[in-house]
């Protein structure tokens, strides 16, 4: 015969015994539970990014950049002043396709050049950002080291007033950080500078 307070003890020990086996099974339940609780999130989450897709493609479709319209700019010099950056993110663009390749070119060639070579004093970019290369008489190729050019527009103003027009300005981003109020643009005067789609970047002469 088992002793009372034997038996008490082991009536204790089961009680606790099936305690513990039912706080166990309460906390595995708990564990499941927070599991598909955390997959039901993760699969929501999933779900809304693969929704917003579409929307953030539109978004990214419909983003504008500043640009230069070429035939309203007309060279005044504020987009080597007032961008934020220095030098400046406007540089000057040659379109060979409008270009006459002439000897004496006035957007290389100060207008009273006596002589037209590569001397610093006869050219009209005052950082000597174009190089003059001959081709075959009298032909000669100018091109744009924009590293050297900060977008002051003189080459441009000497093409537009005297040659074709190959000449003319514009932002290049990859260098512009596209400000929501661009300081050029509130100093042009010719109302030159607009929003355009990020798609297309640029506003080229024809």
């Amino acid at each position: 015969m088992v002793p009372e307070g034997k038996w008490r003890g082991a009536r204790r020990t089961g009680l606790e015994a099936g305690q513990i086996k039912r706080v166990a099974a309460s906390e595995a339940i708990a564990t499941r539970r927070d599991f598909f609780r955390r997959l039901g999130r993760m699969l929501m989450t999933v779900v809304g990014v693969a929704a917003m897709a579409p929307l953030a493609r539109r978004v990214r479709r419909d983003m504008t950049v500043w640009q230069i319209d070429p035939y309203r700019c007309i060279q005044c010099g504020n987009c080597a002043t007032h961008c934020v950056l220095m030098p400046s993110a406007v540089k000057c663009v040659h379109d060979a396709t409008i270009c006459g390749y002439c000897d004496r070119c006035f957007g290389y060639f100060q207008p009273n050049a006596t002589r037209l070579d590569t001397a610093a004093e006869h050219q009209m970019c005052p950082l000597g950002a174009i190089q003059r290369r001959f081709i075959e008489e009298p032909y000669f190729e100018y091109t744009i080291d924009e590293t050297l050019c900060v977008g002051c527009g003189k080459c441009v103003k000497g093409c537009n007033a005297f040659g074709n027009g190959s000449l003319y300005l514009q932002v290049r981003h990859d260098r512009c950080v596209n400000c929501n109020d661009c300081a050029i643009a509130r100093a042009c005067p010719a109302g030159a500078f607009r929003r355009v789609p990020a798609s297309r970047p640029y506003r080229m002469k024809t």
